[in-house]
């Protein structure tokens, strides 16, 4: 349909996808619109819900429940009550009826809602015969209703045309979603949005999502989005904003094609505040239609409208998770800290808020916050309780097997629960990556490597992807895959302290150092960093080791380093092998997750040959 029409009090404008009433104009998602000018087609009349899926979603796969989600949103576009209906009436088991009446305001919703209803064609011959009939209809307006019906069907075949003829989308990036509040304090709201627009995203199957983590340092970019898409791999670009305004938030999001820059889709949504995370669910939606992909009901389910929440919960799980991220990137220890007292405080506030206790756990194992042993009762219960309250959640399930693996070291349990965290999420990178790190402890290295590949598949640009390729001692092309990382994260101390493991095993000493340097005062130890950096200077690369070594035995004894293991394979370069014992029995007794990588890191091989060593191996349970 398209021209405007009224809905009781509501003028409805079908091109511009906007409702108004009183002066304020509301804005409706595409397919919400249609949904609504179907309805309006027939008003009264009950439309089953087969009819209307055909007919706004004719060719992809969509649940009952998507089409549940459009009726929500008019129902509270127009404030109408499911129970008392005075605008859209629920027929049980059969479909929907539009109660209000319905007023063309160009004289063509009857016969453009034929086309648009896709009503049979027997049908339309038999409905034109009696409305000719008893309306006497002269000859001029029947070949004035063709010509309508004629336009109507064109303009369907063009849009038909239009979307077939959209390139075929199979990745994309979420660009950091820009702050409009005016206020910089918000700068944490945009960034929890834009995690979870890409986490919802993610869980699309058929789409390669790219990661947070490698998307964040695009924030107030120069870049062209097509330089931008060539640097991460990708088809498409997300990029909009966030603007809070007390108790409501705008996004505004826009799905571009990046080679040619062109614009595919843009969506503007208005919603309480409590609402923010179910706009990314409908984005993710949205966008889920535009590229094309057909949603499983696994898939479909996990995109319905999240559970409404506690405002002040809400904005401290925002914190929390801003917090986190900025860990590595010029913060350390203190950000975990904050991290950890925001997902409390979401916690005390929603009591059932299961992501937040996963995030907790996260904050609780995190080496930058160390609570050694007393840690691991507080991470296991978070966990658990995660678990009790979404049960089918892949975060939940890939926390847990982590969990299991690098502090229970529970073989067969955690990697029941990997598969399961794959099975219920097959494009997290991070699910594969850890899935590959059991495999390797557990000595499948083939098996393992097909787990990285596959991740370096979904993102092309994750860390994470080169432990494989230093464990097989691969040096080359970890450095060659993590120097073009840092082109797109400068700023990443966990990429800056890999790259020196990989300069000192090739041998490049200067090169190590120049980067532990930059790594280590990216994580908040400015001091021992320059100590490195003078002592290098003074007495070489041993002289750096040892100073290296030192600095972290007193970052351990103040409590802020919990990396025992760390401090053990400094001394085993240096060739001191009874300090690196000391240190791994240290590392033993905490229940460290490095231990469980034992049989695989390259660290360790001047110990291998110690009886101490192999002892140490047997102890953890590891395959000998």
């Amino acid at each position: 349909m398209d021209g405007d029409f009224r809905v009781g009090p509501w003028l409805v404008e079908p091109s511009l996808n906007t409702a108004s009433h009183n002066g304020t104009s509301h804005s409706l998602e595409p397919k919400v619109m249609e949904v609504l000018v179907c309805l309006a087609g027939h008003p009264g009349a009950p439309l089953s819900k087969e009819h209307l899926l055909r007919t706004v979603w004719p060719d992809t796969f969509i649940s009952d429940g998507v089409l549940t989600r459009s009726i929500s949103e008019l129902r509270r576009l127009f404030e109408d009550d499911a129970k008392q209906p005075r605008f859209i009436q629920t027929i049980p088991k059969k479909g929907y009826r539009l109660l209000a009446p319905v007023t063309p305001l160009n004289g063509t919703l009857t016969a453009l809602s034929l086309a648009v209803l896709d009503v049979p064609r027997e049908n339309s011959r038999a409905n034109t015969r009696r409305w000719m009939w008893r309306l006497a209809i002269p000859a001029s307006a029947v070949l004035f209703l063709g010509v309508l019906l004629a336009l109507n069907v064109g303009n369907l075949r063009a849009r038909v045309w239009a979307r077939t003829t959209i390139p075929q989308i199979h990745s994309l990036a979420v660009l950091p979603l820009k702050n409009l509040s005016g206020d910089p304090a918000q700068d944490y709201f945009a960034a929890g949005m834009t995690d979870e627009l890409i986490t919802y995203l993610s869980q699309l199957g058929g789409l390669r999502v790219i990661s947070y983590t490698s998307t964040y340092t695009y924030k107030d970019t120069r870049k062209t989005l097509p330089e931008i898409a060539r640097e991460l791999g990708v088809d498409a670009v997300v990029e909009g904003s966030v603007q809070r305004m007390g108790q409501r938030v705008r996004v505004n999001a826009q799905l571009v094609y990046a080679p040619q820059e062109t614009h595919l889709w843009a969506q503007s949504y208005d919603r309480d505040l409590l609402d923010s995370l179910s706009v990314q669910s409908t984005v993710a939606s949205a966008i889920a239609d535009q590229v094309r992909i057909k949603l499983t009901p696994a898939e479909q389910a996990r995109l319905q409208t999240p559970r409404p929440m506690n405002l002040k919960a809400l904005d401290a799980y925002l914190k929390g998770v801003d917090h986190l991220n900025h860990v590595g990137h010029g913060f350390g220890g203190e950000e975990v800290k904050m991290a950890a007292e925001s997902f409390q405080e979401a916690i005390a506030q929603d009591p059932g808020f299961a992501v937040a206790y996963v995030k907790l756990a996260e904050a609780f194992g995190n080496e930058a916050l160390p609570y050694p042993m007393e840690s691991l009762p507080f991470q296991r219960a978070a966990i658990e309780k995660a678990l009790s309250l979404a049960p089918n959640s892949s975060q939940v399930h890939l926390a847990r097997g982590y969990f299991r693996f690098t502090r229970d070291w529970d073989w067969r349990e955690s990697e029941a629960e990997f598969k399961r965290a794959l099975e219920l999420n097959p494009n997290d990178p991070q699910a594969h990556v850890a899935f590959a790190e059991y495999l390797e402890a557990m000595g499948r290295l083939e098996d393992a490597m097909q787990e990285r590949q596959r991740a370096r598949e979904l993102d092309p640009t994750i860390a994470e992807l080169c432990t494989g390729f230093f464990r097989a001692k691969q040096y080359d092309l970890g450095i060659q895959i993590l120097k073009k990382r840092l082109e797109i994260t400068p700023n990443d101390g966990g990429t800056h302290l890999q790259l020196s493991d990989f300069y000192a095993y090739k041998g490049m000493e200067k090169d190590s150092i120049a980067e532990m340097q930059r790594g280590a005062a990216l994580f908040g130890f400015e001091e021992a960093a320059q100590h490195v950096g003078h002592a290098f200077s003074g007495s070489g690369y041993r002289g750096a080791l040892r100073a290296l070594a030192k600095d972290m035995e007193k970052a351990y004894r103040q409590g802020r380093l919990d990396r025992p293991d760390a401090v053990a394979e400094v001394y085993t370069r240096l060739g001191e092998k009874d300090e690196a014992f000391r240190w791994l029995e240290r590392a033993y007794g905490e229940r460290n997750p490095a231990m469980v990588f034992l049989n695989v890191e390259p660290f360790w091989d001047p110990l291998r040959p110690d009886p101490r060593f192999k002892d140490l191996v047997r102890r953890v349970g590891l395959p000998q």
